[in-house]
């Protein structure tokens, strides 16, 4: 194949994947939502807040399951939320959930300079029963929920981080460069 003909190639599978990933947000919206507990947290001023309080003015929550300090990857998608939560405030409530403890939240996060909030899980199941954890294994994502004119929450729908996702684009843009992104650790 010549170069229009890959051009033309790369056009139409980046419209099949357009279209499936709208296909996808219409299954994840569709989801029948599934009432939760208000579970309780340590933030990381060692204060204890509930899932309600996260929530603060807004109906809808977005809670990032992040792995915690030791995590260069977890990290880095933080570091990129970092610069687009004022940007999601505007619509929802947005919060850091780690297992790490809530002074190491605080520290780690002075040191990374992140503006937004953190919750501790030490002592909670939230991340299991999301599915966050699995046979002993922790795993990224973020979990969308949504709270009611009497204080009910819902959980909506989950998505799972990981290289290549639709939430951190340091591996789509090295990607585009030659060497591609094979190889790259945060």
């Amino acid at each position: 194949m010549n170069r229009t003909e890959i051009k033309k190639e790369i056009e139409k599978l980046e419209q099949e994947i357009k279209e499936k990933k709208q296909r996808l947000v219409e299954l994840k919206q569709s989801l029948p939502q599934k009432p939760v507990k208000n579970y309780s947290f340590t933030d990381s001023y060692g204060r204890k807040v509930s899932l309600s309080d996260l929530f603060g003015e807004k109906n809808e929550l977005l809670v990032v399951q992040n792995m915690g300090k030791s995590c260069a990857y977890c990290t880095m998608w933080a570091d990129g939320f970092n610069g687009i939560y004022h940007h999601i405030t505007t619509k929802s409530a947005f919060v850091v959930a780690t297992p790490d403890a809530p002074e190491v939240q605080k520290t780690f996060a002075a040191e990374r300079k992140w503006q937004f909030p953190m919750i501790s899980t030490i002592g909670t199941t939230f991340k299991e029963d999301l599915g966050f954890v699995k046979e002993g294994s922790e795993y990224p994502g973020v979990s969308s929920f949504r709270k009611d004119e009497d204080g009910n929450i819902f959980h909506i729908t989950d998505a799972f981080f990981g290289p290549w996702d639709d939430f951190c684009p340091v591996f789509p843009l090295f990607d585009l460069l030659p060497s591609g992104s094979k190889g790259f650790i945060p």
